[in-house]
């Protein structure tokens, strides 16, 4: 399972690495600050109180092992840069950044961050996107512990019908709705078959949705 590392916990370093947490990951999460490392250690995989910019501390503590580390430290620019070309340094494969503004997100990119967050803008974008979209929904969280969400049908799927595929035993989801093209089944059948490119409307506990989504990843 991928291992994440979110350093720096304000409020966007926060609810990342407590959602990401939720989804079923393994989760470190890194602050100099001792009360925000409190406030999260009961909420992610392991919470240590450090400086991000000193490499001999990041190695100290294992940062080396993480898959995918997301620098999430806005406020103190060079912090941030510190913090990434250590990152970078450590060959954790992986990485993104929070930016403070367009300009502190232009340096990031010149060292080599390609995913950089904007939260604001970013969730402006998501928004806007969300208003026009067709899609029948992005994510709806029934409660902390299950979600219904849309998936992409994985191409070993396509031709075999849903009672065939066991997707409730092998995953623990249901499927609650088909999409294909502008066609949307709100009833499917256990006899029903799934083709290539159909869209699934599951849901599910978070960790069986990530098995999921893990394996559409590989697909």
């Amino acid at each position: 399972m991928k291992q994440f590392a979110v350093l720096g916990i304000g409020r966007f370093g926060f609810s990342l690495a407590t959602k990401l947490y939720d989804l079923g990951y393994d989760v470190l999460a890194i602050d100099r600050d001792e009360e925000r490392i409190k406030a999260i250690a009961d909420l992610v995989t392991y919470a240590v109180q450090a400086d991000s910019t000193d490499i001999a501390t990041l190695k100290s503590i294992g940062l080396k092992n993480i898959d995918c580390a997301i620098v999430s430290i806005a406020s103190d620019i060079n912090a941030s840069l510190m913090s990434v070309l250590n990152i970078q340094e450590l060959g954790i494969p992986e990485l993104y950044a929070k930016a403070q503004n367009e300009q502190h997100a232009k340096v990031l990119h010149k060292v080599g961050v390609e995913t950089v967050f904007l939260p604001e803008r970013d969730m402006g974008k998501r928004v806007a996107h969300y208003m026009v979209s067709n899609k029948i929904l992005d994510l709806i969280e029934l409660d902390p512990e299950h979600s219904i969400i849309e998936i992409n049908a994985l191409d070993k799927w396509s031709g075999k019908a849903l009672q065939d595929l066991n997707l409730r035993v092998k995953y623990g989801i249901n499927v609650i709705a088909i999409k294909r093209g502008e066609e949307l089944n709100i009833s499917p059948m256990a006899m029903d078959k799934l083709d290539a490119g159909d869209v699934l409307v599951v849901v599910g506990d978070n960790r069986s949705l990530n098995k999921i989504k893990t394996d559409d990843d590989k697909k």
